[in-house]
């Protein structure tokens, strides 16, 4: 006998305000239905009514986990619009903030998915506390602590403070020192590795088949990052390696996202240590008379939670069409495949390995 249970759209396992409709047998899940919308703001719309540099703060909010993400990919786009080239200061500076802020991303989604699997004490505390840290850090570099709005055609606001690095650097060692605890917690438990091997498995193929990026499609074996294959600002200077494992499960998922706090250390601690000298400032805002020099760009960056791109049809002032490929709602299309036939209580589990966040879904 099939029974439909509603879950959500405020529910603490949703991450936010998602909607499922779960119909088991017993208490295994035989579908799942995804129902989004109730956050929609019709970001691309509103952003086609603004001038380019009064976009940028709205942006920040698709992803309210990790709102450099956005911010960033829609100053690119500008950029390759209006043919303007980064300097390479304000390179290294941008990819140092947008890895803190990766750290500062996964170390919330490590605590909430702790969290959803039964360990409720130990580890979220760790992980925001540590967030914490990271984020106040990415505070002295842009003045403010959760919307940073920090980038600006050509380079940045503001450049780092003449002592971010000697604050940097110990956080760095403090951080790469304690991965290895949270790690030791999770996975000498029975329970959490119970709970998360084996579980939700995506093949391969249907990692490709369904579209998905980021570390869901890395956690399936699929070597691909667009770090390294779409070759943006510094990051093969920093000697940037992309993290895969290969079960496809929600396990996999998991391990590739703290490799990725591994790596992301790795990659600042180099940019802090090769970062040259110079001029980080972007065009001011009242200096701006655009020119476009490319009237179709499409942009890619790779955000915590996978390819982030931004498709524009420019126009002077503003642009004329504006689309956004997001990583969540691609990546939360897989949820029904990965569900089925698991147990009502892995329904969890495996949505907090997707890592949504949901204004990212319902743009």
């Amino acid at each position: 006998m099939i029974t439909r249970i509603n879950v959500g759209p405020i529910h603490p396992g949703t991450h936010g305000v998602l909607r499922l409709l779960v119909d088991v047998d017993g208490d295994t899940i035989k579908r799942v239905e995804t129902h989004i919308g109730f956050l929609h703001r019709g970001v691309e719309k509103l952003v086609e009514t603004r001038m380019y540099m009064q976009s940028p703060p709205y942006m920040e909010k698709l992803d309210y986990i990790a709102p450099l993400a956005f911010d960033e990919l829609l100053v690119a786009a500008i950029e390759g619009a209006l043919g303007v080239e980064v300097k390479e200061r304000a390179q290294y500076i941008r990819v140092i903030q947008l890895e803190l802020q990766r750290i500062a991303s996964h170390l919330l989604w490590l605590g909430t998915l702790a969290n959803d699997v039964g360990q409720l004490a130990t580890v979220f505390m760790w992980a925001f506390s540590d967030r914490d840290k990271v984020m106040r850090l990415l505070e002295e570099s842009s003045g403010t602590r959760m919307f940073y709005v920090n980038q600006r055609i050509g380079g940045l606001i503001r450049d780092q403070p003449p002592d971010f690095k000697e604050h940097a650097l110990p956080l760095l060692d403090y951080l790469e020192k304690r991965i290895p605890e949270f790690e030791a917690t999770l996975e000498k438990n029975p329970i959490f590795t119970q709970r998360m091997k084996g579980i939700g498995v995506l093949g391969k193929e249907d990692a490709i088949n369904f579209g998905v990026t980021g570390p869901v499609l890395r956690g399936s074996g699929i070597n691909y990052d667009t770090r390294s294959n779409q070759d943006y600002y510094v990051y093969k200077k920093l000697n940037f390696a992309p993290q895969i494992q290969y079960r496809g499960d929600s396990y996999s998922r998991y391990k590739v996202r703290m490799l990725e706090l591994r790596e992301s250390i790795k990659v600042v601690r180099n940019a802090l240590n090769k970062m040259p000298e110079g001029d980080a400032l972007g065009l001011p805002v009242r200096l701006i008379n655009p020119a476009v020099k490319n009237r179709i760009v499409r942009v890619s960056r790779e955000t915590p939670r996978g390819e982030g791109m931004m498709y524009m049809v420019a126009d002077p002032q503003r642009p004329y069409r504006l689309s956004i490929r997001s990583p969540s709602f691609v990546n939360l299309s897989v949820l029904d495949h990965i569900s089925r036939e698991h147990r009502f209580a892995d329904l969890f589990a495996i949505l907090a390995s997707l890592d949504p966040v949901m204004a990212d879904v319902d743009r």
